[in-house]
């Protein structure tokens, strides 16, 4: 059995229908033939866009000289009313400063601290857990928002402000494409963006709420009586180069991100692997035989999960949360012997480097056991970037390396987990790839 895809487009289509699919849905709006190609140039009247899928030059943007390609505003441009001037849309200066106060809150030490409230997220979602049809993509948005108001603020999930921010960001989530206008067409900064008005209204309400949480918990900063949290750790770290901290504005920019980006792509990320689990039952089995290691509820737990770590990087190489990334050019290239113009587009595709048919063997194909293989190694290291790669690496992506199996090997130690007929989910691009009409499995408890 192959896991579904979206369909792809004709090669042709003309601008506008190219726009009108892009909003739509980012990966059925592309052409069949990117997952053979090295390199292809996208022209519009207004600049050029080259998606790179040959690993050397995925190197050149990510590794050997990403500050040669900063990140491009025309995707900023649509998350901007929600994330602000956070860590994800900065360039430069200002994204250095933002990661140096960032990641000491990420390093190896911190995630044993974290364990114990992942470890209670995992077990409130088992507890919360349906059996019958159950839409999982809405069960595992609930858990990984547990996880994140847990390591984050010391709250669960049913406390009132984070089920508000939860509640709020499944309607902000549904309403904002990944590129809005300002994508395709030059603007200048004092014309409309041309975000919705519910975007920007839900965006307002949940900047408020976590506005409320920072500012609490600065508050018992000052008293001596914050938790050690991520929340606190961050805000007290000073910039080692300039000794400041971040004032509550940039605080909330931040916490936005790490809810979006801890929340958002590890929901999704779980229930692709639950629905792969679902229709490769073998592989189930195999998972829930090793969660019997969960009798130790110690972090060293982790190094005994190996098959659900390979499964779950396995779900992640099929379905990437984030399935398309853009930088800029800043100087004059040279990619493939086509000259590159300083600010043309430069995309970087997850979704289709994991699937690439001149780098994978079974590309389409979900095999767990090809990490063993000197394919599956070699891919990992030259085309396996779920996370990106390079300084902008995501700062959460161990995080998320503990959370995913961990999550995963809980559910799956006491559910059962099958596929519907009738109700094979259709990949599509939101913030985040989902499932067109979500993910529906028969869940039975063992």
């Amino acid at each position: 059995m192959i896991p579904p895809k979206p369909p792809s487009r004709p090669d042709r289509v003309s601008l506008f229908r190219y726009m009108r699919l892009f909003r739509q849905d980012i990966l059925s709006a592309q052409p069949a033939r990117l997952y053979r190609a090295w390199m292809a140039e996208f022209r519009t009247p207004f600049f050029r866009s080259y998606m790179v899928n040959e690993p050397k030059l995925i190197d050149l943007v990510l590794k050997t000289r990403p500050d040669d390609f900063p990140k491009s505003d025309r995707v900023g441009e649509g998350l901007r009313p929600l994330l602000g001037n956070s860590v994800f849309l900065t360039n430069g200066e200002t994204w250095k400063r933002q990661r140096r106060i960032i990641d000491p809150a990420f390093e190896g030490g911190r995630l044993r601290d974290t364990f114990p409230a992942m470890w209670a997220a995992g077990a409130a979602s088992v507890a919360r857990m349906g059996t019958g049809d159950v839409e999982v993509e809405e069960e595992m948005s609930h858990a990984a928002a547990d996880v994140i108001f847990r390591t984050l603020f010391s709250i669960p999930i049913e406390h009132e402000v984070a089920s508000e921010v939860f509640t709020q960001f499944r309607d902000y989530q549904r309403t904002q494409p990944i590129l809005n206008l300002a994508a395709f067409f030059p603007m200048p900064r004092f014309m409309p963006r041309g975000h919705r008005k519910r975007t920007r209204d839900t965006a307002k309400s949940i900047r408020a709420l976590i506005t409320r949480l920072t500012t609490e918990r600065m508050a018992e900063i000052q008293a001596g009586t914050a938790p050690d949290d991520l929340a606190t750790k961050i805000m007290t770290t000073k910039d080692p180069e300039t000794g400041e901290t971040f004032s509550t504005e940039e605080m909330v920019d931040q916490v936005a991100i790490f809810f979006l980006a801890g929340h958002e792509t590890s929901a999704s990320a779980l229930a692709w692997t639950l629905y792969l689990l679902a229709i490769f039952p073998e592989w189930q089995e195999k998972l829930a035989e090793e969660a019997a290691a969960l009798e130790d509820q110690s972090f060293s737990v982790m190094s005994k999960l190996k098959l659900s770590r390979d499964v779950f990087r396995e779900a992640l190489r099929l379905y990437p949360p984030v399935p398309m990334m853009v930088r800029e050019t800043t100087c004059p290239e040279e990619f493939r012997k086509r000259d590159v113009k300083p600010g043309a587009q430069v995309v970087l595709s997850p979704w289709h480097l994991h699937r690439h048919e001149r780098l994978w063997d079974n590309p389409d194909g979900f095999d767990p056991a090809r990490w063993g293989t000197e394919n599956g190694k070699t891919c990992m290291r030259e085309a396996y970037m779920p996370f990106s790669a390079g300084a902008r690496v995501c700062t959460g992506a161990g995080f998320a390396m503990v959370e995913g199996p961990l999550l995963l090997s809980m559910l799956v130690r006491a559910f059962k987990f099958e596929p519907i007929t009738g109700k094979e989910p259709v990949p599509v691009a939101h913030l985040t790839v989902r499932a067109k009409d979500g993910i529906h499995l028969k869940i039975t408890r063992r």
